[in-house]
């Protein structure tokens, strides 16, 4: 074999060979490069063009794809595809972190994104969650504002515990999210290490068309553990990726990681008189009042080929749900539903679904047209509906109404009723008093401390330890003596 015919000739993107990788065409080799060079206006214009936008939340993140199995039958409470007995279905997960540009490293506090997609046979569904049962807020009106006090000043461009501090000691609905985050679970050691929770309340129906509320619960086979704020601030310096690094190294070496889904199902009548407003994202079920309940394990076994194509362009949005499982009144939820597929059609073009870690396995009868980067032809006879050419049609016997609840109600703008328990505080005092052990509020509360010690204003941090003392008075007393002295 010579060595012109050891390696493939290089090519344009239509595939015609190229005269040169190194040189342009020039008049002379002093005079100026020429416009008809089009392979040298095609790399240029692809290397000006080669980052879509970064996600303006979840930028940082890392992904693979593998199997979810089901180990238990939980048929009776519903009829999806992928969680009937003995199904196993090809997956993608890419876990993140929130607040984080692209480039930041991987072991800042910070929630972590953890989304799943499932190639079922009746089409993609998508579990988008995180790493915490719970969020920040309850209305999506708040949730731009709450992603604008976590990222950078408007002035200088750094990063500022001032705003942060100040949004959520104004948004006392923050309190049980903001435990959670400044706990351990804060700053997990491994994305292998770490569990995740679909955080919002799904309704599921079964076949007999029954209908509960669920919630999942996605844990770690390989054990929970973390990293302390020392731990973590040192391997920021010395490995921005070593999250990323761990889970593809993991993989690579033969060390899958997986997970065991659990949920927690509630009878569909109990959510009119739950002690908590069940659809309150802030809030969590007790396991004693609804136990976990074993559905499957997932298996992270598979690399991506290219970071870009599979995980970069993947997109996931609580929109991709599949028969059998629909939504609740879970008011960040709903907004959800526009927001998730809305950034993607900006980040990747309305035809995102069609890249190769979107595209579902099923077979897609879609009255979708054109518009750029389409390249799959339409599948149907006529491009409008209803139409007398054989298209598709929606099939509403078969696959039931996914509308799933129903309201009667007027338009408001106001809060969720309160359930009897409901307040802003209590489950996060309950987490602090009964779950945490004394070495864990030892660190919660340094944790805190350490926080607030960096450029937090005096009025913001008055809030602050008050803030803290409605969570729990010997905390906020605690807190208020290592930042105040007394």
């Amino acid at each position: 074999m010579t060595e012109s015919t050891r390696y493939p000739y290089t090519t344009n993107n239509a595939g015609v060979p190229v005269g040169s990788d190194e040189h342009s065409l020039t008049v002379g080799d002093t005079g100026p490069i020429l416009l008809h060079d089009h392979y040298l206006i095609e790399k240029m214009a692809q290397f000006n063009r080669e980052r879509v936008p970064e996600r303006v939340v979840h930028a940082k993140g890392s992904g693979a794809y593998g199997v979810f199995t089901v180990t238990s039958d939980v048929s009776q409470f519903t009829s999806a595809d992928l969680f009937q007995p003995g199904r196993t279905t090809e997956m993608l997960a890419r876990f993140s972190t929130v607040a984080g540009e692209q480039g930041s490293p991987d072991t800042w506090r910070d929630p972590r994104g953890f989304a799943l997609k499932f190639y079922t046979e009746v089409g993609n569904y998508d579990l988008v969650g995180n790493n915490t049962p719970v969020f920040f807020v309850r209305d999506p009106m708040k949730f731009q504002d709450f992603i604008r006090s976590q990222k950078r000043r408007p002035d200088s461009g750094v990063r500022d515990h001032d705003m942060q501090w100040d949004f959520w000691t104004l948004s006392p609905e923050s309190a049980h999210m903001v435990t959670w985050l400044m706990g351990d679970r804060g700053i997990p050691r491994t994305y292998r290490h770490m569990n995740g929770y679909g955080s919002h309340t799904y309704m599921w129906t079964n076949a007999g068309g029954e209908r509960f509320w669920i919630k999942y619960h996605i844990k770690t086979d390989q054990g929970m553990e973390f990293l302390t704020q020392s731990e973590a601030d040192a391997l920021a310096g010395e490995d921005g990726d070593a999250h990323r690094r761990d889970l593809f190294d993991s993989i690579a070496r033969g060390d899958a990681p997986s997970w065991t889904m659990y949920v927690q199902v509630m009878p569909f009548d109990d959510a009119a008189d739950y002690r908590f407003n069940p659809f309150d994202l802030t809030k969590v079920w007790p396991h004693g009042d609804y136990p976990l309940i074993e559905v499957g394990r997932m298996t992270l076994n598979r690399n991506p080929e290219d970071f870009f194509v599979h995980i970069e362009q993947s997109a996931f949005e609580p929109s991709n749900l599949v028969p059998g499982i629909s939504v609740s009144p879970d008011k960040m939820l709903l907004g959800r539903i526009f927001s998730y597929a809305d950034t993607h059609r900006y980040r990747i073009g309305p035809n995102y679904a069609q890249l190769p870690p979107n595209r579902p396995h099923a077979p897609v009868h879609s009255y979708a047209k054109d518009g750029p980067m389409r390249y799959e032809p339409g599948r149907v006879g006529a491009v409008y509906a209803p139409n007398s050419y054989g298209g598709p049609a929606a099939d509403t016997t078969r696959f039931g109404d996914p509308a799933g609840w129903h309201t009667a109600g007027e338009m408001v703008r106001e809060a969720y009723r309160l359930h009897r328990e409901d307040d802003d505080w209590g489950q996060a005092g309950t987490m602090v008093r009964s779950v945490l052990d004394d070495a864990a509020r030892d660190r919660l509360v340094s944790n805190i401390s350490g926080h607030l010690k960096d450029g937090v204003s005096r009025p913001v941090l008055q809030r602050a330890v008050q803030y803290w003392r409605n969570v729990d008075k010997n905390l906020g007393d605690r807190v208020n003596k290592q930042v105040n002295g007394g």
